[in-house]
């Protein structure tokens, strides 16, 4: 059975790390910590006492000052883990871990993971090919030598950098080392830290190089597992269940978070807030115990992404050249569908095309499967279609050979119809109103991710009204844009309601509006 040494780096709050170690060892696991040197004697002092009785602790042997960025980080780490390879014979996975960290699953469960796939858990992505790095810094992280550190030393470290760039001075990377990148949380077995302990040993060329790069932490374990070990047996993933803002801060969680980490497919989750005392309590107690019913949803990314996503309306970057410069054509008409419900509007555009003469498309801007001729590679992806949408539709109409144009988009490309409507060419707006029974929202909820098959009732009941008030949300920004020629197709409207209005925005006849109006099942779900 798997057991498992935890390498703990930490820095503050004694009674909190006393309480970790105990709540990770009292499953019979182990922990080997290296508390900072930076910190006062008397917190390392009071986390030796606390912690004297337990044999399943081990220390690093040596303490040294660490830095964010800095070299530092990867010798704490590996005067941990040389504590805990020989302080812990019967450890067979050695786990990094932070004060931040709280295990999410029980160690039962943890065991059980870890049998059952022979592999190593880090994340490992090529370094110049990967897109991990967002900005800032990518080449120069390795070819320039880094003594300084950039939060404490920001002028010395930056002096640095220019003086080397300007003088050409850089080096090479060593030339049998592929540099991967990916997060500092991984879970290796024993046999692969001894494998990376002597490498460090006999390769002081590497350890050279690595103690002046830039935040070696992201690539020191990450290139040296994929150095030692066999692609197969490698999982480039991090077991430890995190998110990052926008800005490259780590997502801390809260007291109400309980159920949304239990959910997720890691074993621990970082960043605990130190003021979730409630979540630290309820968490403290799950790894210890027998627990093997955990409900794997895995929502916790999309809801995050959902949910701060709700803050940006409206925001969209400058316009591209080709969108100031590129017009539909003064004499088109674009007639756009917009609904929530892409099934209600397919079944329109199918009694469109059955009964009009007007070329109709689905959601080209919103699914990729979407039918479209071949347009010389422009529609080939989303993101294309969407960057390039202006020359897009010029050459849908070029390709149609029609004046007129039908397409779907969905309530929330507000941008797309204001951009639409914004050009010279004439473009009319249907929105189809439609119910959204609690049924429904759930149904949506799980389509794109926001719940699992098995998420709590408690979960969705909370979920339902912020989806419910963003599906409206959408319908009241399409009525405050104020756009012209804009109908409505009305979910329970009578017929020749709907019907007046698709002959106004389609240019039909009355029969043909009313056959429209009376296609099968339209608003059926």
């Amino acid at each position: 059975m798997a057991k498992i040494a935890f390498i703990l780096l930490c820095h503050k709050d004694p009674a909190a790390i006393i309480r970790q170690a105990e709540q990770l060892t009292a499953a019979g696991d182990y922990i080997a910590i290296h508390f900072d040197a930076r910190a006062p004697k008397a917190a390392y002092a009071q986390i030796r006492d606390g912690l004297a009785d337990n044999p399943n602790v081990a220390f690093a042997k040596t303490r040294i000052k660490c830095g964010w960025g800095e070299w530092s980080l990867v010798q704490a780490t590996l005067h941990a883990v040389e504590a805990a390879v020989d302080a812990f014979p019967r450890a067979s996975h050695f786990y990094m871990v932070s004060g931040d960290c709280m295990a999410i699953k029980s160690a039962k469960y943890a065991h059980d993971f870890l049998d059952a796939d022979d592999v190593d858990y880090v994340e490992s992505f090529d370094y110049f090919r990967s897109d991990w790095i967002k900005t800032g810094f990518r080449e120069e992280r390795l070819i320039y030598r880094h003594w300084f550190n950039e939060r404490t030393q920001k002028r010395l470290f930056y002096w640095s950098f220019w003086a080397q760039r300007k003088l050409g001075i850089t080096r090479e990377v060593p030339a049998d080392l592929q540099i991967m990148i990916g997060s500092q949380w991984w879970c290796l077995r024993r046999r692969t830290i001894e494998w990376i302990l002597d490498f460090t040993r006999k390769r002081k060329d590497v350890m050279k190089f690595f103690r002046t790069t830039w935040i070696p932490d992201e690539t020191f374990f990450q290139t040296l597992v994929r150095h030692v070990v066999p692609r197969e047996e490698i999982r480039s993933r991090t077991l430890t269940f995190l998110m990052f803002t926008d800005y490259g801060m780590p997502v801390t969680f809260y007291n109400d978070h309980y159920d949304l980490l239990l959910g997720q497919e890691g074993l621990f989750a970082r960043k605990i807030s130190p003021e979730a005392k409630e979540l630290k309590d309820r968490l403290g107690v799950v790894y210890a115990s027998d627990r093997d019913d955990f409900t794997i949803t895995n929502e916790g990314r999309n809801l995050f992404k959902f949910v701060t996503g709700r803050g940006r309306i409206g925001r969209r970057f400058g316009s591209r050249f080709w969108e100031n410069e590129t017009t539909l054509g003064r004499d088109r008409e674009l007639l756009i569908i917009a609904c929530k419900k892409w099934h209600v509007a397919k079944r329109l555009v199918a009694g469109i095309k059955e009964h009009t003469d007007l070329p109709a498309l689905e959601y080209l801007f919103n699914e990729d499967g979407t039918d479209l001729p071949d347009l010389g590679g422009a529609q080939s992806t989303l993101e294309k279609r969407t960057r390039h949408r202006r020359a897009l539709m010029r050459m849908l109409f070029d390709h149609y050979g029609r004046r007129r144009l039908v397409i779907c988009l969905d309530t929330a490309n507000i941008d797309l119809m204001q951009d639409f409507f914004s050009d010279r060419a004439t473009t009319r707006l249907l929105e189809i109103e439609c119910d959204f029974p609690d049924d429904y929202l759930i149904g949506h909820a799980r389509r794109v991710g926001l719940a699992g098959e098995q998420t709590s009732e408690d979960v969705i009941a909370r979920l339902l009204p912020t989806i419910r008030n963003d599906v409206s949300y959408e319908s009241e920004r399409i009525r405050d844009a104020g756009f012209a020629n804009v109908m409505r197709l009305r979910q329970g409207a009578e017929v020749a309601e709907n019907a007046a209005a698709l002959a106004k925005f389609l240019d039909v006849d009355d029969e043909t509006a009313m056959t429209l109006a009376e296609t099968p099942y339209l608003f059926v779900d």
